[in-house]
C-alpha cells in the first residue's frame, strides 16, 4: 500500500438541493469491503466511513448551492474536489480522481472512469463524502421540513418534485436545476 496516493470523489452532483461534497482520502492501511458508496447499504456505509476515518488521512471539500448556480455543477464539483485535496493534512504524491475530469492542481493526477469501483482510495473517498453529505441533508431536513430531505437527500424523487410544486423552493435549492423553479 502506497501511503502517498490520494483518492478523490464527489457526491451530490445530481441533487436539486444542498452542496456538492467531495472527499480526499489517503489510506494508512487496507480496509475490507471498500467499493462504490452507492452499492453499500446505509448502515454498512456508516460503519465503513468511521473505519476509514480512523485509518486514513482525509479531508472534505464542498461547493455551495450558490456556487453551483453561479459556476455550474461541473465546475462546482471540480472546485469541491480541489478544496478536499488542499485540505488534506499531508500532501499526496499522486491523486486518483473518479470520473473523466480532474481539478486544476499542480500535482500528479489521474482521472479514472468508474474509479470508485476500481481503487480503494477512491472508494474510501466516495464513502466518506456520501455519509457526510447524507448527514448534512438530514440536518437540513429539520429546518426545511416540507421537502423530506432526510429521505431523498435532495435528489429529484417523486415526493421531492411534488413538494417543490406545492411549496416555494428553500434557500438551499439549486435554482439553476430543472424542476426547482417550475
Amino acid at each position: 500500500m502506497n501511503n502517498n496516493i490520494a483518492g478523490v470523489d464527489e457526491v451530490g452532483r445530481g441533487a436539486l438541493a444542498g452542496p456538492v461534497i467531495a472527499a480526499a482520502v489517503i489510506l494508512k492501511k487496507d480496509i475490507e469491503g471498500l467499493k462504490d458508496s452507492k452499492k453499500i447499504p446505509e448502515k454498512k456505509r456508516i460503519e465503513l466511513s468511521n473505519k476509514i476515518k480512523k485509518n486514513s488521512y482525509f479531508a472534505i471539500g464542498s461547493a455551495s448551492h450558490h456556487e453551483i448556480d453561479e459556476i455550474n455543477i461541473h465546475n462546482a464539483s471540480l472546485l469541491a474536489m480541489k478544496r478536499a485535496i488542499l485540505n488534506l493534512p499531508i500532501k499526496p504524491n499522486m491523486i486518483l480522481v473518479d470520473g473523466k475530469f480532474k481539478p486544476n492542481l499542480k500535482t500528479q493526477m489521474m482521472a479514472i472512469i468508474g474509479g470508485d469501483s476500481k481503487h480503494s482510495e477512491i472508494s474510501a473517498a466516495s464513502i466518506i463524502a456520501k455519509v457526510y453529505r447524507d448527514n448534512l441533508m438530514i440536518e437540513y431536513s429539520k429546518k426545511y421540513t416540507k421537502f423530506n430531505l432526510d429521505k431523498n437527500k435532495g435528489y429529484g424523487t417523486r415526493d421531492h418534485l411534488e413538494a417543490l410544486k406545492n411549496n416555494k423552493y428553500s434557500v438551499i435549492h439549486r435554482k439553476s436545476f430543472n424542476g426547482v423553479l417550475s
